[in-house]
Formats: structure tokens, C-alpha cells, sequence
């Protein structure tokens, strides 16, 4: 689950103009799609603060993200957007589409990073959670099966309105466990999908959406990025059966060298633990420093998505297998979609 106005300038050659990822002509503004919420707040105090701190480069946030966007920016031969968030899967059906740039990672010069953030296509800034919550008070399930039982769980679902952040749990729901999800079983995830629409009030499109709704009580039950409720007292919730994924920030398509020269200097500042810290105190989300622990508040470890205790009952995002079966699959959301 949870993401941009650009003037083209060229820098004076200052000290600033050393630091890593520096280019001659770089724009002083440009546009970021993100997805939303707490999490596009993390980013701004974590990156693009410090960001215009030290160089003066402005990064304009705008959200919610989806592939759909995305490739809509690119066919209509856009020019204004430079930053594009997507999750592990998507950003692999993403290049395969033809709608991001490769990074060039020698311009960008980060800091240590786990290798798995370092993607070719993507900087992945960000470890994060899709789990089940529900409002305080209303009765608690232990896995998907319950969740998905309206009977014995009474009360209004709110789900995602995409697939890859929804099918999944639909098939646990269903009684396949987490290490034989894939390949996934799509027509059983619609069947299971069609027995409970009737009591999804709300298919959400921006992760700050499931948490709003549960607190005005519209909904009771929700599928959400875990970041958007743990230390909230007015929410349960499980990380039993959920997915851990990786989120990266992309370079769109077509974007201007000047736009890719500021956004490697934010690149840059994205790798640094310390400001990987400042991101986490605004949302329970990890970033890929091998050195970021020791700057987080261990009394806080439980809440983030890569702690022991939260990483070994998830299973990870499969990026490959949604490359492949993506395109696929979103045709038959959308004619479920319809159906509703």
C-alpha cells in the first residue's frame, strides 16, 4: 500500500557542486508522484528537506501513485514529472512497459545500501508492510480466513484497489499458505473476492484512506500499509500473513537530463541512514541502510517491517512473477471492477 512544477537551471560551480551525483545543469525544482500520506511526509522531512538544505533543489510532491498514471504520463509524451514511486513488482512491469529510465548509479554515488534496493530501474527507499487492522473494539481475527469471514467477523471491509496488494490475501483467505502463493491462484482469489464484495464498503486508492475511514467508523476492517496505524491506540492489527515489499522511487520516461541531475542529488540524500531515521519518526517504514538500526528507538523495533518478529510470519513480494502475469491480471480487476 503509501507519491510534482519544474524550472530548468543551470548551478554555479560552488562547493556544493562536489557532492555526489553532481551535474553541471540540473533543474532547481521537479516533480515527484508518491503515494501518499504519512508516507510522502517521511519524504519530505527525511530527504527532500535536507535535500534543499544543502543545494536549494525543491522536489514537489503530488500522490496517489499507480502503473496506470504512470503510463499515461509517459504515452501522453509528458516532460513534467521526473519521480515516480512504485512497488517492487510493479516497477518490474514498469521497465518491461517501457516506462522508466535506467538509474545511473555511478552519478547517484550512495551510500552503503542492502543489495536489493539498488535496482537497475529503481532506488528502494523504503521497506513496508500490507497488513490486516481493524477498529479498536471490533473482534479480532488471527489470519486472512477470519478476516475474510463477514459472518464471524461482522462489519464493512475496506480493501486495495489493486490486485497485487489484494489477491494475495484473498487466496490465504481461501487456505493456501504464505510459502505456496506462487504462482497465484487468480480465478480463486476473484471467487473468494466475490463472496465477501457485498460487505467492502470501500476499494482504496491512497494509503491514508483505510485509516480515516476506520476512525469515522465507516469502515471496521481494513487491508493497509502497516505504517498508517501501528502506535495508533485506535487500531488493532496483525502482521500474521502479510507482505513485505520494497518501495522505489523510479525516473519516469522521457524526463529532461537537467530533471535527472537533481533527482540523483536526492537519490543521494536517500541513502543516508540519518535521514533514513528522520523518515522513520514520521512513519514506522525502514529505508535500506545496513546501518540504520543503531539510529531507530529500540523500544519502537516491533513496529517496523523488517524487526524478526513481523518479518518471519510475511512473505515477500514475488516482483518476477507479477512481471509476468501483471498485465494480465489488471484486465481481469478491471472487469471485476465492473462487476460491482
Amino acid at each position: 500500500m503509501k507519491r510534482r512544477t519544474f524550472v530548468g537551471a543551470a548551478t554555479a560551480l560552488t562547493g556544493a557542486s562536489f557532492l555526489p551525483g553532481f551535474a553541471n545543469a540540473q533543474s532547481k525544482e521537479i516533480r515527484m508522484i508518491e503515494s501518499g500520506g504519512a508516507s510522502g511526509e517521511s519524504i519530505q522531512k527525511g530527504y527532500i528537506d535536507p535535500l534543499k538544505a544543502k543545494t536549494g533543489i525543491n522536489v514537489v510532491r503530488e500522490s496517489p501513485s499507480s502503473l496506470g498514471k504512470l503510463r499515461a504520463l509517459v504515452e501522453s509524451g509528458q516532460t513534467g514529472t521526473t519521480l515516480f514511486e512504485l512497488g517492487s513488482g510493479v516497477v518490474l512491469q514498469a521497465k518491461k512497459l517501457g516506462l522508466i529510465e535506467k538509474l545511473d548509479w555511478a552519478a547517484i554515488n550512495p551510500a552503503p545500501m542492502f543489495p536489493e534496493a539498488k535496482n537497475d530501474y529503481g532506488f528502494g527507499y523504503q521497506y513496508f508492510s500490507t497488513i490486516m487492522a481493524w477498529r479498536k473494539g471490533a473482534k479480532e481475527p488471527k489470519n486472512f480466513t477470519e478476516f475474510f469471514d463477514t459472518k464471524a467477523f461482522p462489519g464493512k471491509r475496506c480493501l486495495p484497489d489493486y490486485p497485487h496488494y489484494c489477491l494475495p490475501f484473498a487466496v490465504q483467505a481461501a487456505g493456501v499458505p504464505i510459502d505456496k502463493l506462487f504462482p497465484l491462484d487468480v480465478d480463486l482469489a476473484f471467487k473468494k473476492l466475490n463472496e465477501i464484495k457485498k460487505d467492502v464498503a470501500v476499494w482504496w486508492k491512497a494509503g491514508a484512506q483505510p485509516p480515516q475511514l476506520m476512525k469515522d467508523n465507516e469502515v471496521q476492517y481494513s487491508i493497509c500499509w502497516s505504517g498508517r496505524v501501528v502506535g495508533d491506540p485506535a487500531f488493532g492489527l496483525n502482521f500474521a500473513g502479510g507482505k513485505a515489499d520494497l518501495s522505489f522511487i523510479c525516473v519516469v520516461k522521457g524526463s529532461k537530463p537537467e530533471d535527472k541531475a537533481a533527482a540523483n542529488k536526492l537519490f543521494y540524500e536517500m541513502s543516508l541512514p540519518e535521514n533514513q531515521a528522520k523518515a522513520a519518526e514520521v512513519i514506522s517504514y525502514t529505508g535500506p541502510s545496513p546501518n540504520l538500526d543503531a539510529l531507530l528507538p529500540k523500544d519502537k523495533l516491533w513496529q517496523f517491517p523488517t524487526s524478526k518478529q513481523n518479518k518471519d510470519v510475511q512473505y515477500f513480494e514475488n516482483a518476477e512473477w507479477w512481471a509476468d502475469n501483471g498485465e494480465a491480471v489488471n484486465k481481469k480487476w478491471e472487469a471485476f471492477k465492473l462487476s460491482l
